[in-house]
């Protein structure tokens, strides 16, 4: 480890990989050293976020799949467990909002696909991973969250029951293994970010009035370089 790469000889999975913050944040974390698994169903995106960790010297590995398929999980976990012995730094980035909605219109199949991307697919990433967490000299696992998972929004309900869910799993998550091991949880909301997602939410609004998703990235990897205790939270503004 160096200065200049200061995650150097690091392994890092990040879901959500192929854009916004998901995507910054995985090259941010090449860019400090750490080899980086990129995890999203998007192929080509996965393709071209890879050339660019190459192209600023870094080095990464692609997995693409559906978080919510059955055992996808598993079988991800069974493939980088037979490559890697640990895992230091686990990036829970990917997430899907249904419409903006009252609860009464909520459409059940967008619902069921927030229930399975926020909620059911976390708990499965926690349980698949925690063995190579465990044995990492200290691993960081960073959730990233909405503001209205604890602050209930009109119009925001289905999404944020997920991300309230999403939260309570990482905290608890955190709590159980804060005595057991040297891995440390952290919830982090990025804000108002420059995202595909944040567009869907506020068409009108001008995206350059926003952070860009770098902001958050350079956060994040000077989160996972720190000393925290398990159930962390903060805001990037």
């Amino acid at each position: 480890m160096t200065d200049a790469k200061p995650l150097a000889g690091k392994t890092a999975l990040v879901t959500g990989a192929s854009r916004g913050i998901g995507a910054a944040t995985a090259k941010a974390l090449a860019e400090a050293g750490a080899h980086v698994i990129l995890v999203s169903r998007r192929v080509k995106a996965l393709e071209e976020i890879e050339d660019a960790i190459h192209a600023i010297g870094g080095t990464s590995t692609i997995a693409p799949l559906d978080l919510t398929e059955a055992d996808s999980v598993a079988r991800l976990a069974g493939a980088i467990g037979g490559r890697w012995d640990t895992i230091d730094v686990l990036v829970l980035s990917a997430a899907y909002m249904p419409d903006l909605t009252p609860l009464s219109q909520v459409d059940p199949k967008q619902f069921n696909q927030a229930i399975m991307t926020n909620l059911v697919a976390t708990q499965a990433l926690l349980a698949a991973f925690d063995p190579l967490l465990r044995k990492a000299e200290g691993a960081r696992v960073i959730g990233l969250t909405s503001s209205v998972g604890s602050d209930p929004r009109p119009f925001w309900g289905a999404y944020a029951a997920t991300k309230a869910a999403f939260d309570n799993l990482l905290e608890t998550y955190g709590a159980e293994v804060e005595r057991l091991s040297p891995v440390r949880v952290a919830v982090l909301d990025p804000g108002a970010t420059r995202t595909e997602m944040r567009a869907r939410a506020y068409p009108g609004e001008d995206p350059e009035t926003v952070k860009p998703p770098e902001t958050v990235a350079a956060r994040i990897v000077e989160l996972v370089q720190e000393d925290f205790p398990s159930g962390h939270r903060e805001r990037v503004d």
